[in-house]
């Protein structure tokens, strides 16, 4: 149960209007939560859509760095909501399986994969990211996608961080 209200449609309906617009036309408890301050509901649908939907970062790789993130915070609605967009992003199951692991089997993932799921552990666990570690990300991406994944897996774990303070771990059951 949320540490907060549930806010519907009629708390801002225009921004809960947007909301269903850019997110398959569902009002999540994270957003209906969010909703509490309709300015931090706006600037995090905008953050949000540009990540999601408007960076050259692959698929992939977005969702490979949030499912890790989720993960190492011990979020695990953030973890689930974001299985079905791994597995449509070419993440099959055997792999999203491995990276339920908090030490998941960084050998069963292409080099690629790697430097992704190496940078997300760096940046949530110590903040400061080795040089090594770094140089594996810069040598497979172009500036621009090294920016979109410090910029996911940043806030990604802000996701996690407003889910597990503010006690968001489902959706309510509808009926």
């Amino acid at each position: 149960m949320s540490r907060l209200p549930l806010r519907d449609d009629t708390a801002a309906p225009e921004l809960a209007a947007r909301i269903r617009a850019e997110r398959d036309g569902k009002l999540l408890t994270l957003y209906r939560v969010l909703l509490n301050s309709p300015g931090i509901a706006g600037a995090w649908l905008q953050f949000f859509t540009v990540i999601r939907q408007q960076c050259k970062l692959s698929a992939r790789h977005r969702e490979l760095a949030i499912l890790r993130v989720a993960v190492l915070n011990r979020a695990p609605y953030e973890f689930e909501q974001h299985v079905p967009f791994a597995v449509r992003a070419g993440i099959d199951a055997a792999l999203v399986d491995a990276l339920r692991e908090e030490q998941c089997d960084r050998l069963r993932f292409e080099a690629t994969d790697r430097a992704v799921i190496d940078y997300t552990d760096a940046m949530t666990r110590a903040i400061q990211v080795p040089d090594e570690v770094f140089l594996a990300v810069a040598e497979r991406f172009d500036a621009e996608q090294t920016l979109e994944l410090t910029a996911t897996i940043a806030g990604y774990n802000m996701v996690s961080r407003v889910l597990e303070a503010l006690h968001i771990h489902e959706e309510p059951v509808r009926s």
